[in-house]
Formats: C-alpha cells, structure tokens, sequence
C-alpha cells in the first residue's frame, strides 16, 4: 500500500518537496506517494482536512500557512511550541500532530555539509519573523555561545529575544562593534533582490555566511563576500529539513548527501 504526502502553500508550484521526497523513497524503500496542493489563503484547513479524510497521512506545510498550521494542531512537539510554527503535519493519529523541522534542518546542513561547528560560536539571526522563530531554540541547543536577533523594527527583534535565555535583540542600528562568526539571513529581502541593512563590520574574519533562501544569488550573499565571509545559500537546510519530516513520518532517516548533490548539479 502506497501512503499519500503532500506539501501545501501558497504559491508551491515552484518547491522541490516532490522531487525531494521521491529521491528518499526510492533510497530507503518506502512507499509512499508526494504531491502538492495549492490551499486557498483563507482555506488552509479545509485543505488539510479534505486531504486528512481522503487518507492523506502528512503534509510538509510552507509559507504562508506555518504559523496557521501551529494554531490547527491538537498537540505539537516542543521545537514547534518553541516556534509557534509548524512545517511538518502528521494525520494519521487521532489528532493532528505538528512539527517544526526547519531548525533542525539548518543545524544539520550548518554542521554535516558546510563543516561549520556551532560549538562556542557567536551568531547573528537577521529576522524576527517566522523563519527566525523556527532556528533560534536549535542555534542555542546547538552550543551557540552568543546568540543576537536584529531586525528592522527593533521591537520584533526584542520580542523573539525575550522568548529565550540569554539572547540579545536589537535593530540592526544596534549592531555597532558586534562582530560575528556565523551571520543567519532568516529574512525575505532576498526576494526582492534587497538585503537587510547590517553593518559590514558584522562578518568577522572567516565568518560564515547564510542565506536561508536558495536557489539565488542573493545581494545578502554578495555583500557577504565583498567583505571576506564565505557564502551559503540554504539548498542545503532545504534538504535537511525534508529528511528530518521524512524520519518523523517513517521512522528512517534518508542519506541526504547524493540529493543535495543532485540539486547542486554535482
């Protein structure tokens, strides 16, 4: 018997969920089938119900329906509570069930792929939406030494902050002096080919620099290297994420490497 996926958004014609999820099926044998479904902006839950009672078993949820998806789950795992935002849906319990693998995924591609140890590191998030909200638990559970969330309206970045220990939010005019080794672009200024107003002084020395956007050279990116920081784009996180939501549904972890290859066109 062949168990029915799905990612759902709004847009989602363009995610490569499906491509993904066949590549893990056909590496671990499972059965299963993943398609996609494009929910009205206000008809996400009908979708997943309707979904729910043709026997659909999960759904890997993207924007704009995450923290919508939160809000619909009967119960959620901590990393989603931490969050308040969902990107995994498991149905085939009595209730609905929500995940949120995505600051798992950026971990895993921050630490098995790119080789960067977290360990002792100071790290910016730039971004106070809920991208950002869905890494920070991760990046501190990860050994993180100093954690700063900046954002354009301060205020956001000081609300996220106080959610958690020992992190540090400002406005991105609040950066002066501050200098960091991994700096997390969690914002969407990307796609409108902006970045976000840091300072240059933020990329210290060898610093990484990631763009949780991918499939674009990004000016986050550009303005990254210009001043010496190796670059990232977030193809990788998209792949760990996914293998993470595999495993919650499955109970296998796929290889993750021979897809990121794949995508990257090695």
């Amino acid at each position: 018997m062949t168990d029915r996926y799905a990612v759902i958004g709004n847009p989602v014609a363009h995610s490569r969920s499906p491509w993904i999820h066949a590549e893990f099926a056909r590496a671990t044998g499972q059965a299963i089938e993943y398609g996609q479904i494009e929910a009205p902006l206000d008809g996400f839950a009908r979708a997943v119900e309707e979904f729910r009672a043709s026997g659909g078993k999960g759904l890997n949820v993207t924007l704009p329906f995450k923290e919508e998806a939160f809000r619909y789950c009967a119960d959620s795992s901590s990393r989603a509570r931490a969050a308040e935002a969902v990107n995994t849906l498991v149905l085939e319990r009595a209730a609905p069930y929500g995940d949120n693998t995505d600051g798992a995924g950026l971990v895993r591609d921050l630490e098995a792929n790119l080789g960067f140890s977290l360990g002792g590191k100071r790290v910016l998030l730039a971004g106070a939406g809920g991208a950002a909200r869905g890494v920070v638990e991760p990046l501190l559970a990860a050994g993180a030494a100093r954690l700063v969330v900046a954002n354009r309206t301060a205020t956001k970045a000081r609300a996220l902050a106080a959610r958690f220990a020992g992190v540090h939010g400002c406005g991105y005019d609040g950066l002066a002096g501050e200098a960091f080794e991994l700096v997390v672009n969690a914002t969407s200024a990307g796609l409108s080919n902006e970045a976000p107003a840091l300072p240059r002084s933020v990329f210290r020395d060898g610093c990484l620099a990631y763009d949780m956007l991918y499939g674009r050279d990004t000016p986050f990116l550009a303005m990254a290297r210009a001043a010496g920081a190796r670059a990232s784009d977030g193809l990788g996180m998209l792949v760990e994420q996914a293998a993470e939501s595999f495993l919650v549904w499955r109970g296998v972890r796929p290889d993750t490497a021979p897809v990121l290859a794949k995508l990257r066109g090695r």
